[in-house]
């Protein structure tokens, strides 16, 4: 069965995200179709669209390697995003469908839920799923794919302190939905701004130019099915 490149760039991308794959390290296309278990084929087109992300450079004489992000990259990077997330919640309220509002009220519901039980590593997933959601209901494939393609970066440049009143955090979340469940766009960019401007703060940059973190995984990828 062969194996999509879309699926393989996910799994690169994944490693890459967690530190699989040090910055600044080659990819080459043989090791990666033998970790995967793919042909080279989907492996380079992977690569191509790890590249146009900006996870993936093409140097001289070495070919693919892990991009080096510098400190300013990583800071424009969480700059754009207090940019674009009030605008994508902003046309959330404009575009939402019932089906998206149904899904952002019951994660803000298990999101408060985890919050009063202290659930720390549940609600870092709940407001990944959270953001995602809100930024698919602004109905712009575009918008999506930039706040997706952002917080992948984010999370392989950051590392996240869990805020220091999760209650409160989520308690934003409710506020955001409500204002998109009305209608209100500017209320909801409001919101959105506010509630993005304070997450910023509790972002460290894991990583520095002159001290690299290295972070290795033993665990084998398994393709054999699909990848979320």
């Amino acid at each position: 069965m062969r194996i999509p490149a879309h699926s393989v760039c996910t799994a690169i991308r994944d490693d890459i995200v967690a530190g699989v794959y040090e910055r600044g390290s080659r990819l080459t296309e043989e090791v990666l179709a033998r970790r995967y278990g793919v042909s080279r084929v989907p492996v380079r087109e992977a690569l191509r669209t790890l590249e146009a992300e900006g996870f993936v450079v093409t140097r001289r004489h070495a070919g693919a390697c892990v991009a080096e992000p510098t400190e300013q990259e990583a800071a424009d990077l969480l700059e754009m995003r207090t940019l674009l997330e009030p605008l994508g919640a902003a046309r959330a309220a404009q575009r939402r469908t019932e089906a998206h509002l149904k899904v952002l009220r019951g994660l803000v519901r298990l999101g408060q839920e985890r919050a009063r039980r202290g659930s720390n590593e549940d609600l870092r997933s709940l407001g990944g799923w959270f953001h995602e959601t809100l930024a698919q209901a602004s109905g712009s494939t575009s918008l999506t794919s930039m706040l997706t393609q952002l917080r992948h970066k984010i999370a392989w440049m950051y590392t996240v302190e869990a805020p220091a009143s999760p209650v409160e955090s989520w308690t934003e979340h409710g506020a955001i939905v409500d204002a998109v469940a009305r209608g209100d766009a500017e209320r909801a960019r409001a919101l959105t701004a506010l509630h993005a401007e304070r997450a910023t703060g509790a972002h460290r940059l894991g990583f520095s130019p002159a001290a690299e973190r290295v972070r290795t995984s033993q665990h084998a990828v398994n393709m054999s099915g699909p990848r979320h």
